[in-house]
């Protein structure tokens, strides 16, 4: 189903420019760099991305390959981890509740016939599609049940539905609480609760009369709140579950927390650019590209200072955008023209602009000390990215395909003990600039 060839290009950094040296002085790149060795041989690596944006099952998620190189102790670990996931890795069973449509694909508009729960998945002309738009980013909750629902169908893949919850591994609630929210968190005619409160209000209610979550009190049970705001009104209830989150931004840490929740990607609503039509790192005119609210609260304050320091720099393009109109074929042009693209903190420590970045072939800049990213147990984020403490960065001067994202947030829960690279890649984050840092 969903294989979309994305990867992340890596072509020759250039000796001169990299970042305004009036902006981030920290991060001059020349042919000594951390980053690229002048004769290095130009890696293609492929990274978990969401689908494009049509509904066309005949593809999937990007798929994650391990890289021919085998340059550093870091690759070469991960090429072992990867070969190992790709080879040995047992199936996670997993325990899917048959809830009614009205929490899943109900909210699409599905309707079955009489005691009917799921879509058939024998022909993809069945199956409802999910909403476009930012709706996709999300999209995350649709895939992992499609998935399950093909499980048995003969495929390569990570998980298995399994109709014995004490056979299972895990236990899945398929409720799409990020559509829900998107859909129905407004009142409408004489409604006194919103459609969302209500489903909330009812998935708590079933849950908390099942014997599968008294035997563990929840723990053993995975609840997608993709967006950041949905499940808002059952979080605290349901908390000891595992949760899937794009971060945790809006989570108290009792809440949610990296020991027990599982990070999982946005799906990115830019077209991927096939190899064939990405122009080559130097052959792209914009230095710099950040396209987006600038005007943000909180930790997002950040844009607005970066606004001001990069808007007159030359090559760089950074300005207010929306998604609406033409809104994401313009920001995809000009990533797609771009040799990085800034992902800035905002409402929320993450944004789909990271994946956006990766399948328009553009490096991502990250200036978010507090983002969380998915799978950081397995890909260490400073290969292929550049991380910038936001205090460095103001100072002037659905069957699975092997290995994507669907199955990689499978093998997350299956490893979620594992955290000794996870904790390893965090620490590298800054390596490098903080090297650099002590040149200046």
């Amino acid at each position: 189903m969903w294989q979309s060839n994305s990867s992340c290009y890596w072509g020759r950094f250039p000796c001169t420019h990299f970042i305004p040296r009036s902006v981030f002085k920290l991060i001059l790149v020349n042919s000594t760099s951390f980053f690229s060795k002048p004769n290095a041989k130009t890696e293609l690596v492929k990274l978990p991305l969401f689908p494009p944006t049509d509904t066309n099952l005949s593809m999937r998620f990007g798929s994650l390959s391990c890289p021919n190189s085998n340059v550093g102790a870091s690759r070469c670990h991960r090429e072992k981890t990867c070969g190992r996931r790709n080879q040995g890795l047992r199936k996670l069973k997993v325990f899917m509740y048959d809830l009614p449509p009205e929490f899943h694909f109900g909210l699409l508009g599905w309707k079955g016939n009489k005691n009917q729960t799921w879509p058939s998945v024998d022909s993809h002309s069945r199956i409802p599609s999910y909403p476009g738009g930012l709706n996709l980013q999300h999209s995350v909750e649709y895939w992992l049940t499609l998935d399950l629902l093909a499980s048995n169908n003969p495929k390569v893949g990570t998980a298995v539905r399994v109709q014995n919850s004490s056979q299972a591994d895990i236990v899945f609630v398929p409720f799409f609480s990020s559509l829900s929210y998107n859909r129905h968190s407004k009142l409408h005619g004489k409604e006194k609760v919103s459609v969302n409160k209500m489903l909330q209000t009812k998935l708590v209610r079933f849950l908390m009369a099942r014997d599968e979550w008294k035997r563990f009190g929840g723990k053993d049970h995975l609840i997608v709140a993709h967006h950041p705001n949905s499940m808002l009104y059952a979080r605290k209830k349901l908390g000891s579950a595992m949760f899937v989150l794009a971060d945790f931004g809006r989570y108290p840490v009792e809440i949610a927390n990296l020991g027990k929740d599982i990070i999982a990607p946005y799906k990115h609503v830019v077209r991927t650019i096939p190899i064939g039509e990405s122009a080559q790192f130097d052959q792209r005119p914009i230095l710099m590209h950040f396209q987006g609210a600038i005007y943000r609260k909180d930790g997002g304050a950040i844009r607005q200072e970066l606004y001001y320091l990069l808007k007159d720099e030359k090559d760089v393009h950074f300005t207010f955008g929306t998604y609406r109109g033409n809104g994401i074929r313009k920001a995809a042009q000009g990533m797609a023209s771009s040799k990085f693209c800034l992902n800035i903190a905002g409402d929320t420590p993450s944004s789909n602009r990271l994946f956006d970045a990766i399948a328009s072939r553009c490096v991502p800049v990250i200036i978010s000390d507090e983002i969380e990213l998915p799978f950081e147990d397995v890909l260490d984020y400073s290969e292929f990215c550049v991380f910038v403490r936001a205090s460095d960065a103001v100072r002037k001067g659905y069957p699975s395909q092997p290995s994507d994202a669907v199955a990689m947030v499978w093998e997350a829960v299956l490893r979620k003990t594992s955290s000794v690279q996870f904790k390893r890649h965090r620490k590298n984050r800054f390596a490098r600039s903080e090297a650099l840092l002590k040149r200046v």
